[in-house]
């Protein structure tokens, strides 16, 4: 069986979908969609155009910047507070991967460069807590 493969093209639509999720407004997702597109190629396979967006995602939104200038205790909580940032966005788009493209563990495992066992804890977890974020939404 020949594996079906998606051109850039082919994968707007999604890339917009998990654009518009990951940051809740139109505009952002369209200029992160654009960023990504001015990225890749016309030729980019799915996985690379992925890693695309999520190193553009993680460059506009995923870093925090240091809190204080010449302290070394605030220096480093500002890189514990980029990589907490940078994690809980690397869940999401992981539960985005899955659910909206159909990717499996292998392959996200790939685009996040990630083992694959993290994958699966993060999709377990990051499901459970979309379920719970929608409840919470539903009940106020």
């Amino acid at each position: 069986m020949i594996p079906i493969t998606k051109t850039p093209l082919d994968l707007l639509d999604d890339i917009y979908s998990i654009a518009y999720w990951m940051t809740g407004s139109e505009t952002e997702s369209r200029e992160l969609v654009d960023h990504t597109y001015l990225n890749a190629g016309i030729d980019t396979p799915e996985p690379e155009l992925l890693k695309t967006f999520r190193e553009c995602y993680i460059d506009r939104f995923g870093q925090e910047t240091d809190f204080c200038l010449n302290e070394k205790p605030c220096k480093t909580a500002g890189r514990l507070a980029g990589a907490i940032k940078n994690r809980a966005a690397d869940i999401k788009l992981s539960v985005l991967l899955s659910e909206i493209s159909g990717l499996r563990h292998r392959d996200i495992s790939e685009i996040l460069e990630k083992p694959v066992e993290t994958i699966r804890m993060w999709l377990y977890w990051g499901r459970k807590l979309l379920v719970y974020d929608d409840i919470q939404k539903a009940s106020a």
